[in-house]
C-alpha cells in the first residue's frame, strides 16, 4: 500500500471536513414536498375537475409531528403547447372552500395556458376541518340596539368563542394565514413546480401577499382582486365595512336627489337620507309585514351598494313610506329580497380563528363606544355588527406567531383590482396594498361588487388575461367602468320612472355573488 505523507493526508482531511460543514442540512419538509399526487375525478358538483389529497404538517415548527390532510382540485391546461405552469386560486373567507374555483374559471382564457389549482385550506371542507359547535343566539339581530342590549352581544360572542374552543381539538392554534401559505408551498413542491402563479379574491389577496412574502422566489405572476388593507388586519378591516356601506348609501341618495320628479324623496342627498330615516323610524314603531327597521336597514345597505338596483331601492322606500303591505306590492317583495340578502351577507362568513391571528381590543367599553357611533352613523347593511365584540375579543388560545408583515422582495410586479364601492374590502385597501407591494392598480369606477375578475366586467377580464397569459402589465394606475346605473333621467330631462321588478332584483343578486361574505 502506498503511504501518503502526513501533510497530504492533513490537507485531504481538511477538505473533507470543509465539504461536510458546507453541505446543506436535510430539508425537514422533504417528505411532504416529494409525496406523490394521485389525481382522481372529484365527482359531485365539481364536474370534470380532478381532485387529490396530500398531507402537510399541522405545526411547521415540528414537521415530524401531527399531520393534516389538504384536498386540492385541478383543471388541466387545454393548450399544452402554450402551458406556462400552475395558477393557484383562493376565493376568500377566511375559510372559503376553493375546490370549485377552477370550475368557475373553466370558461376563461386562463385554462388555455394554466393548470388551475383549487384548494380547501387547512380547517376547511374536504381538508382537515376545524368544526366549531354553534352557540345559542342571545342578542336579537337588531341593526340599532339600545345600550342595554350591548351586553348580550358581548355574551353571545363569548359563548361562540368558548363553544369553538371546546370543539376545536388540538388544531385550532395552527389555523393561520402563514400556515396556509406554507401549505400552498407544500402543494407546489408535490406538484413538481418551481413556481406558482396566483389569483386570490378578498381574504385571498392577503393570503397571496403572505405567500409572496414568505416564498418570494416561488411566486411568479399574481392578481389580487378586492384587496384587504394591509394595515387593517383584522379588527379595523371589519369596522371599515360599515363605513363603505355608508359611502354607497350616500352616493345612492345623491343620485335619487337629482331625480326628485321621479321618486319624490327629496332634492339633495341630505333630504333623501332624512326620508330614509323617517321610514326607518316608522317601521320601528309599526313594522309592515316582515319589514321592520332592521330589515329595512339591511335592504338600504345592499341596495345602495349595487348600482343597477338604485331605482328599485328608491321605489321600495317610496312604497314603504306610503304604508303599503309587502303582500300587496311588488316593492315589498323586492324589499324582502334585499333585506334577506343583507342578512345573509351579514352571516355569510365565520372568522372564529384565522381573524384572531392578530390581537383585538379586550376592553368591552371600546366596543360599546363604537357600537353607539355605528348605530347612529352606520346603520345600513347592519354596520353595528362590524363594531360589536366578536370571538376574537375573547380569544382563548395563543397564536404561536403574529401576522406576517407583507412586502415584495424578489417576485414580479403584480396586479390589484379594486371596486370603489366594495363593502367587504373597502376601496382604500386596494391603493394601500398596491403601494405596499409595488403592484399596479386597476380601479373599477362606480362599482359596489366584490370580486370582479370572471364576473362579466370585460375591461377587467381583458387586462387581467393579458397580464396572466402574456405578461403585459396594465398601467400603474388605471380604471375600468362598473355596472351601469339605472337609465333614469335627471330632473328636467323627461322620461318615465322605471318599473320595479322583484324578479330582476332577485336575478341580479343571485348572479353577483352577494353572499360572498366578509373578507
Amino acid at each position: 500500500m502506498r503511504r501518503y505523507p502526513a501533510l497530504v493526508l492533513g490537507v485531504v482531511a481538511l477538505l473533507v471536513t470543509s465539504a461536510t460543514a458546507s453541505a446543506d442540512p436535510p430539508d425537514p419538509l422533504a417528505e411532504y414536498l416529494a409525496q406523490p399526487v394521485k389525481w382522481a375525478a372529484c365527482g359531485g358538483k365539481l364536474g370534470e375537475l380532478e381532485c387529490a389529497t396530500l398531507v402537510a404538517p399541522l405545526d411547521y415548527a415540528k414537521p415530524g409531528g401531527d399531520k393534516i390532510n389538504l384536498t386540492i382540485s385541478r383543471k388541466k391546461a387545454v393548450a399544452l403547447d402554450r402551458r406556462r405552469g400552475v395558477l393557484f386560486t383562493n376565493p376568500g373567507g377566511p375559510g372559503g372552500s376553493g375546490l370549485s374555483l377552477p370550475q368557475f374559471l373553466a370558461k376563461s382564457e386562463l385554462v388555455q395556458v394554466y393548470d388551475v389549482i383549487g384548494l380547501d385550506p387547512r380547517g376547511v371542507g374536504a381538508s382537515t376541518a376545524l368544526n366549531c359547535r354553534a352557540a345559542p343566539a342571545i342578542a336579537a339581530p337588531e341593526s340599532r340596539p339600545a345600550d342595554g342590549e350591548f351586553g348580550k352581544w358581548a355574551a353571545e360572542a363569548r359563548e361562540a368563542e368558548e363553544a369553538c374552543q371546546k370543539s376545536s381539538g388540538g388544531i385550532r392554534q395552527f389555523m393561520s394565514t402563514a400556515n396556509t401559505a406554507r401549505d400552498m408551498d407544500v402543494v407546489r413542491g408535490a406538484l413538481g413546480e418551481a413556481k406558482i402563479n396566483y389569483l386570490g379574491y378578498s381574504y385571498g389577496t392577503y393570503l397571496g401577499a403572505v405567500y409572496g412574502t414568505l416564498f418570494p422566489n416561488r411566486l411568479d405572476r399574481s392578481v389580487l382582486d378586492s384587496a384587504v388593507h394591509p394595515e387593517w388586519i383584522w379588527h379595523e378591516q371589519f369596522r371599515q365595512q360599515a363605513v363603505a356601506y355608508r359611502h354607497d348609501v350616500e352616493a345612492w341618495a345623491s343620485w335619487v336627489g337629482e331625480r326628485n320628479e321621479k321618486f319624490a324623496l327629496g332634492k339633495s342627498q341630505g333630504e333623501v337620507l332624512a326620508e330614509v330615516e323617517k321610514v326607518a323610524a316608522k317601521l320601528h314603531a309599526t313594522p309592515i309585514g316582515e319589514h321592520d327597521r332592521s330589515a329595512f336597514d339591511g335592504a338600504v345597505g345592499v341596495g345602495g351598494r349595487y348600482r343597477p338596483l338604485w331605482s328599485d331601492l328608491a321605489s321600495i322606500v317610496v312604497k314603504l313610506r306610503s304604508g303599503e303591505k309587502p303582500a300587496n306590492t311588488e316593492g315589498a317583495k323586492a324589499g324582502q329580497e334585499l333585506a334577506k340578502t343583507g342578512l345573509q351577507e351579514l352571516r355569510s362568513g365565520v372568522f372564529d380563528t384565522v381573524t384572531c391571528e392578530s390581537d383585538w381590543p379586550t376592553d368591552l367599553h371600546v366596543y360599546y363606544e363604537d357600537m353607539r357611533t355605528f348605530r347612529e352613523r352606520y346603520p345600513y347593511g347592519f354596520g353595528i355588527v362590524r363594531a360589536a365584540p366578536m370571538t376574537c375579543t375573547f380569544r382563548s388560545f395563543s397564536p404561536p406567531e403574529g401576522p406576517v408583515r407583507i412586502g415584495r422582495n424578489g417576485y414580479p410586479v403584480g396586479v390589484i383590482v379594486q371596486s370603489e364601492g366594495d363593502t367587504q374590502t373597502q376601496y382604500s385597501g386596494g391603493p394601500a396594498m398596491a403601494e405596499r407591494l409595488g403592484h399596479n392598480l386597476i380601479t373599477v369606477k362606480d362599482e359596489g361588487k366584490h370580486g370582479i375578475y370572471g364576473g362579466g366586467n370585460k375591461c377587467v377580464d381583458e387586462r387581467v388575461n393579458r397580464y396572466l397569459i402574456d405578461g403585459a402589465l396594465p398601467g400603474s394606475s388605471s380604471e375600468c367602468g362598473g355596472d351601469a346605473r339605472p337609465d333614469v333621467p335627471k330632473d328636467g330631462q323627461g322620461g318615465a320612472a322605471p318599473t320595479l321588478s322583484p324578479d330582476r332584483i332577485r336575478a341580479y343578486l343571485d348572479g353577483r355573488g352577494v353572499s360572498a361574505g366578509r373578507p
